[in-house]
């Protein structure tokens, strides 16, 4: 299978593919780091055989993003190492998660390997075993090279990919800790310190609004249902800290539920750009890199193209900052990908699916994640390369703003199964809530909403 990009679309509108050709700094630092002679040097000094599937075809069905280009920029990497045969396409985020979903219900998925978002469809997957568990992988030394290294990834990372029975269905690949992007040039024109604090931001954001120079204080997500992990974000600092508690009761009508809830409104009203309901992260990462915005709280994978001159008006004038804290505590929201192994693949295939991703989630490749500005990965090892690191397109100060993300973060999204629902439905409220609606009237009507449907799924359960 080639290659394949999905243009976003919205609901009913065809999705048309296309052949990705990323460049720029994500290809420079990925080809900085391809490596196969050192590979092959490697292999040649163990005694494991990574070409004992060698014949095996693959098809490894990806979300398109910054890591997704990395690893197919080097497959040919791994086909070398192993004799096996990778076929992948990559998809925008909402249609790769119908897409994956439609084809487990079938009983007979086109893919042998998938990239899941685990913040929205961990329970989904875990709840219908879809993907194979991992651990018994793990544990058998004929099949894991012995340099796999299961200790280096983050704890976080593997809590993610571990579901409540015990089950590792997904192999960690990338903890994606929420930051903020701010403009070193604004900031300075107005000598405005960096907000440590939500409410710092606000009185920032307001300061440096000027409409009519095109300039905002604040910039993020406005769009239903993308617009509920920015709101999550400024939760997360409150005494809640969550949406729902352990036995599944709803909680997103609270007074701390509204204090996050108002901290967006008078963002997104007050501080952002006309148009900003409709805004998504590439709406968004526009008006930052055309020097608009002051600040950005949003993943770390879109630092690559803010640092690209050729692409952007904020190519080293952008600084990057862990999430402010709220007024009890201080937690970035975090999100995390997997890759999972399609339980229907016969066992030849699911061994070849294995070896891959080993190769995916190894050291070097999770290092390319990180000196490619494509954000955090899942091991913690990459953030002791000082050497290649200092070759990289980034500074050091968004490789500790990563590092520092992830000592603070918490999950940003409940782990239930109707999750998309519950965007959809508390992100109409946090439409309306920026068309000036009142805040408590809108999470009251939406928690009301919402609470059958959460109900009815762990009744399914």
């Amino acid at each position: 299978m080639a290659v394949r990009k999905a243009c976003e679309a919205g609901p009913g509108r065809r999705v048309h593919m296309f052949k990705i050709t990323r460049r720029g700094a994500l290809q420079g630092a990925a080809g900085l780091l391809a490596m196969p002679a050192l590979v092959e040097k490697a292999n040649a000094q163990s005694a494991f055989d990574w070409k004992q599937a060698k014949g095996e075809r693959l098809e490894v069905s990806l979300t398109s993003n910054p890591r997704s280009v990395i690893l197919t920029q080097n497959q040919k990497e791994f086909e070398e190492l192993t004799g096996i045969r990778v076929g992948s396409e990559q998809i925008p985020e909402q249609q790769h998660r119908q897409k994956f979903a439609i084809e487990f219900a079938t009983g007979k998925p086109s893919f042998d390997i998938v990239g899941i978002s685990l913040h929205v469809n961990k329970r989904q997957v875990g709840r219908a075993k879809w993907c194979a568990d991992i651990r018994p992988m793990m544990a058998d030394a004929s099949i894991t090279n012995p340099d796999f290294d299961f200790a280096d990834f983050s704890e976080g990372a593997v809590a993610y990919s571990t579901q409540s029975d015990g089950r590792m269905d997904t192999l960690p690949e990338f903890a994606d800790p929420w930051i903020m992007y701010y403009n070193k040039e604004l900031l300075a024109a107005k000598n405005i310190a960096v907000p440590k604090t939500f409410d710092e931001l606000y009185t920032a954001a307001k300061a440096l609004t000027d409409p009519s120079k095109q300039i905002y204080g604040f910039v993020g997500r406005g769009l239903r249902n993308a617009n509920v992990v920015l709101w999550t974000s400024f939760l997360l600092g409150t005494q809640q800290r969550d949406t729902v508690d352990g036995s599944m009761k709803l909680i997103t009508d609270t007074p701390d539920a509204v204090w996050a809830g108002q901290m967006y409104q008078k963002l997104m009203r007050e501080c952002a750009p006309p148009g900003s309901i409709g805004f998504n992260w590439n709406e968004c990462q526009t008006s930052f890199m055309q020097g608009r915005a002051a600040f950005w709280i949003d993943g770390p994978g879109f630092a690559a193209p803010l640092e690209d001159p050729k692409r952007s008006r904020v190519a080293g004038k952008t600084g990057y900052a862990v999430a402010p804290a709220g007024p009890a505590h201080h937690h970035g929201a975090l999100f995390g990908t997997g890759f999972g192994i399609s339980e229907a693949s016969s066992p030849a295939r699911k061994k070849a699916a294995w070896l891959y991703l080993q190769w995916a989630t190894g050291k070097q490749n999770q290092l390319r994640y990180l000196t490619g500005g494509a954000g955090a990965p899942a091991r913690m090892s990459p953030f002791k390369q000082e050497e290649a690191l200092r070759g990289a397109v980034f500074s050091m100060d968004y490789v500790n703003c990563l590092s520092d993300a992830l000592k603070i973060c918490r999950p940003g999204l409940p782990e239930i199964v109707p999750v998309t629902e519950f965007r959809d439905t508390i992100g109409t409220a946090l439409t309306n809530m920026v068309g000036g609606a009142d805040v408590a009237s809108e999470l009251k009507r939406a928690t009301d909403a919402f609470r059958p449907v959460l109900e009815a799924s762990e009744r399914a359960t």
